[in-house]
């Protein structure tokens, strides 16, 4: 069994894309920025754009944190959003989700500029990823494919099997697992909350994709010998074995299932820290405009 070190992939990604920041800057004077917009104070999206922002510094970025609070309205949010667009100093923004109830998280996605649309949510970056053209692909999914390729995992013919149907994950993650290239050319089985004989279907995985959101959901029993598993999930659970009371626990029962295994990715230390990085391989593409161009005023 090999382990899929996410962190330590994503430190080799972060010190290639340093080195690409200072050639920029030296040639062109300009240092890649990404925008990040949090509505509200919950404690998990502050983690999340705490850790982005790090990494921006980490790699030489420039990064801007609009807080606004939670009663804040759509349309003022929407308006911070067309000033961010407008703004030809940022290269990518990021609206951390969920939002609350009262916004809409399509209006949100949808305004922001496909040029800048870094997370890679924004439909016409969904379509443009689907039918196979340059286009930013969420981060989660970027990172997953990252680790198949720099562990040089044979995908080509594979039976791919993924649990979780969601947009951020499971639908692109099998989008582009199908697709021409490598990583792809698999044959894809997307699964979810009414797929029967699911466990049937798990163990027919060459590649195993759990992203769910159920603690230790995937067992033994549901992986065949030989199967590379990738866990997107993370649940924060209670336990007295660490000093402070909590730990992480991923998608799949990692002590039962890693020894099936001939790959399998850590939780934390897996998919995670290849989120991050996957975010900021995105903003420097922005920066370069790689996919749409140089960003001009209004765009």
């Amino acid at each position: 069994m090999i382990l899929l070190d996410g962190k330590k992939i994503a430190s080799q990604i972060k010190e290639e894309i340093a080195g690409r920041v200072g050639e920029i800057v030296k040639s062109e004077g300009k240092t890649p920025h990404l925008a990040a917009v949090i509505v509200g104070s919950d404690g998990a999206s502050e983690t999340y754009v705490a850790h982005k922002v790090k990494a921006c510094k980490e790699v030489g970025f420039n990064s801007s944190l609009f807080r606004l609070e939670e009663q804040v309205t759509e349309d003022l949010l929407l308006g911070k959003i067309d000033e961010i667009n407008n703004n030809n100093d940022i290269d990518g923004v990021i609206v951390q989700l969920p939002l609350p109830s009262h916004i809409s998280e399509d209006k949100v996605i949808e305004r922001i500029s496909v040029r800048k649309d870094v997370d890679g949510f924004h439909p016409v970056n969904v379509g443009r990823m689907l039918i196979g053209q340059p286009a930013y692909i969420s981060a989660t999914p970027y990172g997953i494919l990252q680790l198949l390729e720099r562990y040089n995992i044979e995908t080509s013919g594979k039976h791919c099997v993924i649990i979780g149907r969601s947009n951020i994950v499971g639908k692109p993650v099998a989008a582009l697992m199908a697709r021409k290239g490598y990583p792809g050319d698999c044959t894809v089985t997307l699964c979810h909350s009414r797929t029967r004989n699911l466990e049937d279907i798990c163990r027919q995985a060459d590649i195993l994709v759990a992203a769910l959101g159920s603690a230790g959901f995937v067992n033994a029993d549901m992986v065949k010998e030989g199967a590379v598993v990738i866990d997107v999930g993370i649940t924060r659970v209670q336990s007295n074995e660490t000093k402070s009371g909590w730990k992480l626990l991923g998608d799949v029962g990692f002590q039962e299932v890693a020894p099936k295994c001939s790959y399998i990715t850590p939780v934390p230390g897996g998919v995670g820290p290849m989120t991050i990085v996957s975010l900021l391989a995105n903003t420097l593409r922005a920066s370069l405009g790689e996919i749409y161009g140089r960003q001009r005023t209004g765009q």
